[in-house]
């Protein structure tokens, strides 16, 4: 499901640099502009369409990844310190260090300076896309290598978001997120395993957290937690009851993976390249995202992985070599979904000033990595089947 989402995350981003680029620009930035309201009263929420799909329809993409947090965490491949050591080494290194490149290239600029996160993110959507062009070649531990370090990625981004990418806050409204965040404590105390009850609370909460000046996006997540991943056995049933949690996150995958994700692909992916020059693509933020993105992606996550070996904290996946957690390490370079939507945060008020410069940084920088990735994992994983085939002769 990620390998084929991502693989029409890459089409349905060709779709929007040639629509962005062709005679239909103006009717693609119309559409994005179009307002659309909800009005009760006095009471409105009013924005055009590119923020009701980054605030709204991405709300649905963080509520799936806080399911897929809290399932791992607590049963998945994080539940064990010792299995979650390496992937935490690992996406701290891979935030650290391309936060720390794109500030170098961005120092003295204040309004660039509040990109410092685009280049932090991973795709794994896309990740996993390039992946799956290498076939059955790719061992088990390896893929599961890249979706922790993924998921420990999604959680700082979550972190990074409320903390640095937070507007003026309503002490209301945070009033009214948390009674209705104490309402969901409530339900999950009680055992109540209805999902539309949650909803029920959960919309108001998106409301809440909206107007408070915290992102919206966040109040997806908080609703996650409060999901129920195991519920009572009742002896007297014929099989096991069903996990809410289990069940929304495969009834939502699709949605999010074939619809979510491709709607805000299209609609923050057509950065309009006429006119564009070397000089645009060395600016510094289009560069930091790049090189931070490229470079520091596969610089952090492999020095932070071999110091947590080399302190015996973590081991390597078992029968994964350093060539191919290097390959991996540089496929996490695709920032793509995550660094486009850190981006609209970002320069929301200041973007005018770098002309969509940071998008096309991101979309180079993802490109390179994935490129690169694909041909190391190939080289690696090819000499491991050689050795192999050659071990069995």
């Amino acid at each position: 499901m990620e390998a084929a989402g991502g693989l029409l995350l890459m089409m349905v981003t060709v779709l929007a640099l040639a629509v962005a680029n062709s005679p239909l620009a103006t009717h693609y930035r119309a559409f994005l502009e179009l307002p659309l309201e909800v009005r009760a009263g006095s009471f409105e929420i009013a924005k055009p369409l590119l923020l009701w799909i980054n605030d709204g329809l991405m709300a649905v993409f963080f509520f799936l990844v806080g399911m897929e947090l809290k399932r791992e965490v607590i049963e998945g491949h994080l539940s064990s310190p010792r299995q979650a050591s390496l992937p935490a080494f690992a996406a701290l290194g891979g935030m650290l260090a391309p936060a720390v490149l794109y500030v170098v290239f961005n120092r003295g600029d204040s309004v660039a300076l509040g990109g410092w996160a685009i280049p932090t993110a991973t795709d794994i959507a896309f990740a996993l896309g390039v992946l799956s062009l290498l076939g059955k070649r790719v061992p088990t531990p390896l893929k599961a290598f890249l979706l922790s370090v993924a998921i420990f990625d999604d959680l700082g981004a979550i972190i990074v978001i409320a903390l640095f990418y937070t507007a003026k806050l309503s002490v209301i409204s945070l009033v009214v997120a948390a009674v209705l965040v104490l309402g969901l404590a409530a339900l999950n105390r009680s055992g109540v395993t209805r999902p539309a009850a949650y909803f029920l609370l959960g919309v108001p909460l998106w409301v809440a957290v909206l107007k408070s000046g915290v992102h919206a996006t966040l109040a997806g997540v908080v609703l996650a937690m409060f999901i129920p991943l195991r519920v009572g056995k009742d002896a007297a049933a014929a099989s096991p009851p069903k996990s809410p949690l289990r069940h929304l996150e495969h009834a939502l995958h699709p949605w999010v993976a074939f619809g979510v994700l491709p709607v805000f692909a299209f609609a923050n992916a057509g950065v309009p390249l006429g006119g564009l020059s070397l000089t645009d693509v060395l600016h510094p933020v289009p560069l930091g995202i790049i090189a931070g993105l490229f470079f520091g992606k596969q610089i952090g996550i492999l020095l932070m992985s071999w110091i947590a070996v080399r302190l015996g904290i973590a081991s390597r996946p078992e029968g994964v070599g350093w060539g191919q957690l290097y390959g991996t390490a540089v496929l996490c370079g695709i920032g793509f979904t995550m660094s486009l939507f850190i981006a609209s945060l970002a320069f929301e008020e200041g973007s005018a000033a770098f002309l969509g410069l940071e998008r096309l940084g991101i979309l180079i920088g993802s490109l390179v990595s994935g490129w690169l990735g694909y041909a190391v994992l190939r080289v690696s994983l090819n000499r491991r089947s050689a050795a192999g085939d050659a071990s069995e002769v």
